[in-house]
């Protein structure tokens, strides 16, 4: 007989809503041909010259995905690595003309997500969930702990 729970189970509901709005984000933003990956990395890289690595560490992808997706960008004509015009030894990735108006046509898609979203609330909760949501995010969980054995990262299940 399982035990009986003291509290609500945070990590399902976690869990599961978040595995949720990444497929309905991917969904969305596949019907222009980016992954949300993708989108972050032409996002960020237009707000300011950085590096791949700068990059990979706001998008939290390791070396290899950060790779694979400039490469797709490059490969669609949306971004190119480019020398730095700060520092001649580091590249950054640059968003082409293309890659401007596809990333405006992809804020808009997840945007739109998330007003979805946040529509499915009642008017006065909204706001209320999303200030918790970024007091979570900024305080109590904002720092994975140390784990003995390392925790991985949810991943998509494959259909």
């Amino acid at each position: 007989m399982a035990p009986a729970r003291a509290a609500v189970d945070l990590s399902f509901l976690f869990d599961h809503t978040t595995h949720v709005l990444r497929t309905q984000m991917a969904a969305a933003l596949d019907e222009i041909g980016l992954t949300a990956r993708m989108h972050c990395v032409l996002v960020h890289a237009l707000e300011e010259e950085r590096t791949q690595i700068q990059l990979a560490e706001i998008g939290d992808m390791d070396k290899t995905t950060m790779v694979a997706t400039v490469d797709a960008l490059e490969k669609a004509g949306y971004a190119e690595r480019r020398p730095s015009s700060t520092d001649r030894r580091a590249r950054i990735i640059s968003v082409t003309a293309a890659g401007a108006k596809v990333a405006e046509r992809s804020q808009k898609i997840v945007d739109g997500v998330h007003d979805a979203v946040l529509g499915a609330l009642a008017e006065d909760e909204r706001e209320v969930f999303v200030r918790a949501m970024k007091r979570l995010a900024e305080g109590h969980l904002a720092t994975p702990a140390e784990a003995p054995r390392g925790v991985r990262r949810a991943r998509e299940r494959q259909k």
